[in-house]
């Protein structure tokens, strides 16, 4: 009895750690294939006047999915879903049922909107001055809208099974676009040239349909509408502010691309740049939401004030940890790890400095991007997703003021828009650290000693990697150069951050150490004291 009734408990404790576990281990897999997919981009097609189309179009189904379905499916669609998944399935399947008809039949009419009205959106991403990029932005924007609908119905199957704490399939569906994408290319990019992306693009999320379908075949779908039943008037409420925020964000997307489409391969190499950047945000900020995000929910439900700023301080420590030698890393080898991933084929040495040099400038906004997706799920956490979402709007502001004074008083071109977008990754942060400090101040979290700390390991990190760098850079040319030096001169870097980390006794890294060795001593524990399962 005593084991029956610990099993039952340690259950719940079991299936998060497993849900945690394999939405992980599914983000990883997904920024490594995200990584070869910009690979593929960089071999087949460089910095062509195609690619800078295929990063304009491609705005266009993302935004559709971030605006109804990816911005919906964590804060509505999955809390909604889960209060009815374990009661009735009859009930359950009619909600489910009843809200993918909704949205696909909005789906639908956006597709049809879209395709009809292809080239004036077409002239909002894209210059007058560049006709040629114009016509094949028009092209792939159709090409593409296929991919809407698929993705729109594998958001929605992600939903329905996070509700039912099924959590295996959907942490594959980022891996499977990806490769869908990188298929596309290999095996099209001779016959359709860029439209290979938009084929590869149609595949890979209809693979994301079609894996996630057979965790749902106990779920039977009933086209129907039930737009007077309390869930849909929950999901508007909820979905409101979330959209509203989303929204600014893609206003301020739209400008950075119309200003970028007047520079030739701006587009492209904004493109790569960025993916390098969202590689360790990508992980970062997966890594705190699946942590403290729980946490942080339960204390504010609790009205536990004191532990809810505790946690957030911690989680804030942790960000700077890990985000800081990031960084660090990708400011001091940008080269050769542009190098090594992107030039080949159609990517020249020209592509992999100009490209460099666009990634130089996104860095000082990574930190802020970091910090503002932990205060983002703070505000979240207390139920408050209007601020989020103001926030955004406001920081469109620090955007088009240094985008603007730097396009008219230096010669920096499309880089002063990528400065831009630091300063507004910047701004973010500050306005959501200003409006949370207002309802839970931290005084007495040492949020400022942890960042010297930081910054301090973070400069010794910078001085090992410069220092090796140079001593290894004259001794071989080509990638065998640039893997050598990202390999030395990063992993001594690692180590010298992590020593002096140590040294500085930085908080976030003793509560990583301890943890780790609670884990150790829990796992090499469980033989001794655990039963047998036979």
């Amino acid at each position: 009895m005593i084991i029956e009734r610990a099993r039952s408990v340690n259950s719940p404790a079991r299936g998060i750690a497993l849900g945690a576990l394999l939405i992980a281990a599914g983000n990883i897999a997904s920024r490594l294939l995200g990584l070869g997919r910009v690979t593929a981009i960089a071999l087949f097609f460089g910095r062509s006047a195609g690619v800078d189309a295929y990063a304009a179009a491609w705005i266009v189904p993302n935004t559709i999915y971030d605006v109804l379905i990816a911005g919906a499916v964590s804060a509505v669609f999955v809390p909604v879903f889960s209060e009815y998944a374990e009661g009735d399935r009859h009930e359950f399947g009619r909600i489910v049922s009843g809200v993918v008809t909704w949205v696909l039949l909005l789906l639908l009419a956006l597709v049809a909107l879209l395709a009809w009205q292809a080239p004036s959106v077409a002239r909002l991403l894209i210059q007058s001055s560049r006709p040629d990029v114009y016509a094949q932005t028009v092209l792939l924007i159709r090409l593409l809208l296929p991919a809407v609908l698929l993705m729109g119905l594998a958001g929605l199957a992600t939903a329905t099974l996070h509700a039912q704490r099924k959590f295996l399939l959907p942490a594959t569906i980022g891996a499977i676009f990806n490769a869908g994408v990188i298929v596309g290319a290999a095996l099209f990019h001779e016959r359709l040239g860029v439209a290979s992306l938009a084929a590869g693009a149609a595949l890979g999320a209809l693979g994301q349909v079609a894996i996630q379908a057979l965790g749902l075949r106990e779920l039977r779908y009933r086209p129907m509408l039930i737009l007077d039943h309390p869930v849909m008037r929950r999901i508007g409420r909820l979905y409101a502010p979330v959209a509203l925020g989303i929204m600014f964000l893609i206003a301020g997307t739209i400008v950075d691309r119309w200003l970028a489409s007047g520079f030739p391969a701006a587009l492209a190499t904004m493109q790569y740049a960025t993916t390098l950047v969202q590689f360790p945000l990508g992980l970062v900020a997966a890594a705190i939401a699946l942590a403290v995000l729980p946490t942080l929910s339960r204390q504010s439900a609790a009205a536990d004030d004191a532990a809810f700023g505790q946690t957030l301080a911690i989680g804030l420590k942790v960000v700077l940890l890990l985000v800081t030698p990031a960084t660090v890393g990708l400011a001091a080898l940008a080269r050769p790890i542009t190098a090594v991933l992107f030039e080949r084929g159609a990517f020249g040495a020209a592509d992999t400095l100009a490209t460099a040099q666009a990634l130089w400038c996104y860095l000082p906004g990574l930190p802020a991007i970091a910090v503002a997706q932990l205060l983002i799920f703070a505000f979240y956490a207390r139920k408050n997703t209007l601020i989020p979402s103001l926030a955004q709007g406001v920081a469109i502001g620090p955007y088009l003021l240094t985008a603007l004074v730097l396009l008219w008083s230096t010669r920096l071109g499309f880089l002063s828009l990528v400065l831009a977008n630091s300063a507004q990754w910047i701004g973010h942060m500050l306005v959501l650290a200003m409006l949370l400090r207002r309802e839970l101040p931290l005084h007495e979290a040492r949020l400022g000693e942890a960042f010297g700390k930081t910054v301090a390991a973070g400069a010794l990190m910078a001085i090992v990697i410069v220092l090796l760098s140079g001593l290894l850079e004259p001794t071989t040319l080509g990638h065998g150069g640039a893997l050598v030096r990202i390999a030395v001169a990063g992993g001594l870097g690692a180590l010298a951050y992590v020593g002096a980390s140590l040294a500085l006794r930085v908080e976030a890294l003793e509560f990583f150490v301890h943890a780790l060795s609670d884990r150790i001593r829990a796992r090499v524990a469980v033989p001794i004291t655990a039963p047998s399962d036979d």
